[in-house]
């Protein structure tokens, strides 16, 4: 029996990652039966996921059971259905570095222009005191009902958890705790997050899947990282229904051409395209990359399932998307000036239920 199986890669021992040799190994051909259990049954590598079958061509991945978060999970009162919203921008100013102003009228125009990473973006003081001023008036709304609701906040790196825990004490008054790779009492400090009534917890990397705060209703999504899989597995934090009468789950992210997708499908159990590439060289570059970050992880004294930054699937992420790293590096200096009127759309998932 295996929970959170897309972990382990490979269909092959020459494609697969070390938890997915064990498998193949010592496992696959031995068990008269398995249950193999995930959340998200893809990973953002393409690898394929040990013991898993694809169809031919495809490459979809073929589940024996599904137990979806619309025709179950919602239904029978397991998960709470989310409202995601997506913020934007209608007039955003940008000064280049020959000193040329230019506006754009849109996030999605201002990022397709390569002069503004999405890093620059979520790191500016206006974009984030307005986003967390948003989900502090949505906790605070719910909290009124449910008085020990929180709210997390994912941010990109530590020096931007700092900025936002700063902005959220001094300025807008709420209660906060952090939890980074830089905490050693990280596992107690998300231990006693999940039973207390602080409001907000500013994470890095830790609290992700495998962590149970059924508490938690508010999420802001300030990461860079922007796959499929890690937007779910956010997504998913404030999913689980607890006790409290009120069960409302927010998360609010930014109108970024790749976030707007992941929310606007949010009722597939897949993504829209192909979950799985078969590529003998792309598969050998992973798994060495798999192998070192499974040395890593093991060297740490928390518990696996709070190294969210050690992740396979969502460490890969980071490399994969960026280009995303490296290209923002080739980006051209500029500078963002001003924003005009913020906007949000709202995407209530299963709102015909």
């Amino acid at each position: 029996m295996f929970d959170e199986i897309h972990h382990c890669a490979g269909s092959t021992i020459e494609d697969a990652n070390a938890w997915g040799q064990d498998i193949l190994q010592n496992i696959q051909e031995q068990a008269t039966f398995t249950l193999a259990l995930t959340g998200t049954p893809w990973r953002s590598d393409l690898i394929p996921i040990s013991l898993a079958n694809y169809s031919d061509p495809d490459n979809k991945i073929q589940c024996n059971y599904t137990y979806s978060l619309q025709q179950q999970a919602v239904n029978d009162g397991v998960c709470r259905n989310p409202k995601i919203v997506l913020i934007d921008n209608e007039e955003i100013s940008v000064t280049t570095q020959e000193q040329e102003t230019k506006v754009f009228n849109s996030l999605h125009a201002l990022l397709k222009a390569p002069l503004i990473s999405y890093q620059d973006l979520i790191c500016h003081e206006v974009v984030i005191r307005y986003i967390l001023e948003k989900g502090c008036n949505k906790l605070a709304e719910i909290r009124q009902f449910n008085p020990d609701a929180g709210g997390l906040i994912v941010a990109s790196s530590v020096d931007h958890a700092q900025q936002i825990l700063k902005m959220l004490i001094e300025e807008l008054q709420q209660t906060a705790v952090i939890v980074t790779y830089k905490e050693t009492d990280a596992a107690e400090i998300i231990k006693h997050f999940r039973f207390c009534n602080i409001q907000w917890i500013v994470s890095v990397g830790m609290v992700a899947e495998g962590t149970d705060i059924p508490r938690l209703q508010v999420c802001c999504h300030l990461s860079r990282v922007k796959t499929e899989l890690y937007f779910r597995q956010v997504l998913g934090r404030i999913l689980r229904v607890n006790n409290a009468v009120y069960q409302e789950a927010w998360l609010f992210t930014f109108a970024e051409e790749k976030l707007s997708i992941f929310a606007n499908r949010i009722d597939q159990e897949l993504p829209d395209s192909s979950v799985l590439v078969r590529s003998n060289a792309m598969s050998k570059q992973f798994d060495i990359a798999s192998e070192n970050k499974k040395t890593t992880t093991t060297s740490n004294p928390l518990k696996p399932e709070l190294i969210m930054g050690l992740e396979d699937d969502v460490s890969f992420s980071e490399n994969l998307t960026g280009a995303q790293s490296k290209n923002e590096n080739n980006y051209t200096p500029a500078h963002l000036d001003s924003f005009g009127g913020f906007r949000e759309k709202l995407i209530e998932a299963f709102a015909t239920i």
